[in-house]
């Protein structure tokens, strides 16, 4: 079996479990970062949900100084600080604190969706996002955190930690208009990568990066059998067919648990999209879609989002995964 050559890395949103403290969630991040750096992985950034039964990570940036506080070598970041619900200048101020105390290691990646529900966003003080505006938040951050703002973040930093927009659709221009890395999920995995557009009108600017880079995110499971991987992904596919409904992912819950639910139509569809955006199977099934998904997108770097209920088998796919990437 052909090792995929390229960098990979973890994203991890702090998965909640049913009937358990949300507490225990951030601190298995926490180690979790520990292990995917003994095992190869480039990259570990967390995620900003607010007020999500499932997900307890709603600040990335205390997160992040937790993670890269129990590492030494793996980049820490962002996947994502999301724009509308911040200041830029807090935003700079945060990952300048970070990149002092942790220099060379920190990256800060940015979106621009709001809470999940009406109530969320209305705490947030956040009712819409703006296009325009994310992009002059995303420029005023960079000037911030490269001395060039209208006032000075403290602390300064001698090299500004590396950004990214997280994007899909639209939001693939806006990365390209603001020069940066783009790292890109979902109706990627599938069919005909729309990357070229982004490629094509990259900014390089004096502020910009010097080439377009493309991360693609992957929720990707890897067991036994094709059957194995697919029941370890059931808590999460289940987690999101909720979502639909009820407008906020619920913790995950035993596998055997959702099979004992009685699905509506709807709910089975969810979780069959679910599947079809997600790469499962066996060690050969699983590098030979990583090896497709990346011959179609150009990828330079795969991004995993993998999540299930059990922490050991989690553990255990994370290794089983970084076995498929040389090092």
């Amino acid at each position: 079996m052909p090792a995929l050559d390229l960098p990979f890395s973890l994203l991890d949103r702090s998965r909640t479990r049913a009937g358990e403290p949300d507490a225990v969630a951030v601190r298995a991040t926490v180690e979790r970062a520990h292990r995917a750096e003994g095992l190869g992985y480039s990259r570990f950034w967390v995620a900003e949900h607010h007020a999500v039964p499932g997900i307890a990570s709603g600040s990335p940036a205390v997160l992040a100084a937790a993670v890269a506080a129990r590492t030494h070598r793996i980049r820490v970041g962002s996947g994502g600080v999301m724009l509308p619900n911040h200041v830029p200048l807090v935003v700079a101020e945060q990952f300048a604190v970070l990149e002092s105390l942790y220099p060379g290691r920190i990256d800060l990646g940015l979106g621009r969706s709001l809470g999940f529900s009406a109530p969320v966003r209305e705490a947030l003080r956040t009712a819409r996002t703006d296009p325009e505006k994310f992009l002059r938040d995303v420029a005023e951050v960079r000037a911030y955190l490269q001395g060039r703002g209208p006032v000075t973040a403290r602390p300064a930093v001698a090299q500004a930690p590396p950004m990214f927009v997280l994007a899909s659709g639209a939001g693939l221009t806006l990365a390209a208009r603001a020069g940066l890395p783009v790292v890109v999920g979902g109706p990627v995995l599938r069919g005909p990568a729309p990357l070229a557009p982004y490629r094509a009108a990259f900014d390089d600017g004096p502020a910009a990066p010097a080439h377009p880079y493309v991360i693609v995110s992957a929720n990707v499971m890897v067991a036994a059998t094709r059957g194995a991987a697919e029941e370890l992904l059931l808590p999460d596919a289940w987690a999101m067919a909720a979502s639909r409904a009820t407008g906020a992912y619920p913790p995950l819950e035993e596998a055997a648990a959702v099979r004992r639910r009685s699905l509506t139509p709807k709910q089975r569809e969810s979780v069959e999209q679910f599947y079809d955006q997600a790469i499962y199977g066996s060690p050969d099934e699983v590098v030979a879609e990583l090896a497709d998904l990346v011959r179609r997108t150009g990828a330079d770097e795969v991004m995993l989002t993998t999540s299930t209920y059990d922490r050991d088998e989690l553990a255990r796919a994370d290794a089983a995964i970084a076995r498929l990437f040389t090092a």
